[in-house]
């Protein structure tokens, strides 16, 4: 089998990888810098794994914004099937052909009007077939691929071991440069082996205090470094609860951009409570976290 041809390094190094992704508002840390560097190198897929809301599909994102790449996306969910996956044929379009041949009665053998229907022009290519015949430099993103079922994990595995895929009716199409693939899990279930294998492993969590009033103090314009500290310091506790939710990284800075519109310089316990509806989706995680926020704001 012919390997698919490599574009060239797109990275000098980790700390190239890491510099272009806060040029463009991604902080990441050395361990992140080092797969996605390794990801390019080796041309393997990047396995993305953590809480929901911890930048995993912003990585890729991120990744593709640097590179100046395309983003093709393909969102999982429960009863993805190949035809949304990989490719399906326009059936109407090929009814309306066959059709058309009925009308004009032209001498044309079945084999012929086959052939015909089973063409280019009659092809719906979906994300994973888009990124392998794809001609410009492309980043492909699987969001959520613990959402579907093992027999469309399955295909996945085929199609990134040789990054080609087969269209019975046209031939093999094998990809013309190894496109950059993240997959991402919030790990509602156990990836298989075979997976995890295919895959460079990265595992993200919530960001640490330092990190992540880091991030605020660049995406929130106006706030003050006292109150980022006490807006990430509130988050921490909060997630530390047992919620239905914990907040994600995007939640605290929607609560951290709230503050700087009403005015806050400083975050006491009855303003935290009452503007918890930002940062928490349920109002059983809001009444908890009120309660431990009376002591600990005070």
């Amino acid at each position: 089998m012919t390997e698919p041809a490599a574009s060239g390094p797109r990275f000098e190094s980790p700390r190239a990888v890491n510099d272009a992704l806060r040029r463009v508002g991604y902080l990441a840390d050395e361990g992140i810098a080092a797969v996605v560097f390794l990801a390019d190198r080796l041309g393997k897929p990047v396995l993305v794994e953590g809480p929901a809301g911890t930048g995993k599909t912003q990585l890729a994102k991120s990744v593709a914004e640097m590179t100046g790449a395309r983003l093709i996306r393909l969102q999982c969910y429960e009863g993805l099937d190949e035809a949304k996956a990989l490719y399906e044929w326009n059936y109407k379009k090929q009814l309306l052909r066959i059709q058309a041949e009925q009308v004009t009665r032209r001498d044309e053998s079945w084999e012929e009007l086959e052939a015909d229907i089973f063409s280019e022009p009659f092809l719906l290519p979906r994300p994973l077939l888009e990124a392998i015949r794809a001609d410009d430099p492309v980043v492909l993103l699987i969001d959520e691929v613990d959402r579907v079922e093992v027999e469309t994990e399955a295909l996945l595995l085929e199609v990134l071991s040789d990054y080609q895929v087969s269209v019975p009716e046209m031939g093999t199409v094998k990809a013309k440069q190894v496109p950059l693939v993240f997959l991402t899990s919030n790990n509602t279930r156990e990836l298989s082996e075979a997976l995890k294998r295919r895959c460079l492993f990265l595992h993200l969590d919530y960001p640490t205090v330092e990190r992540e009033r880091e991030i605020v103090m660049t995406k929130v314009d106006g706030i003050e470094e006292s109150l980022a500290d006490q807006v990430v310091r509130t988050v921490k506790l909060v997630r530390a609860l047992e919620l239905k939710k914990p907040p994600s990284v995007s939640e605290t800075l929607d609560w951290a951009r709230t503050l700087v519109l009403l005015g806050v310089s400083r975050l006491d316990s009855a303003l935290a409570r009452e503007t918890l509806n930002v940062l928490l989706k349920h109002s059983s995680d809001i009444e908890r976290a009120a309660k431990e926020l009376v002591s600990a704001t005070g």
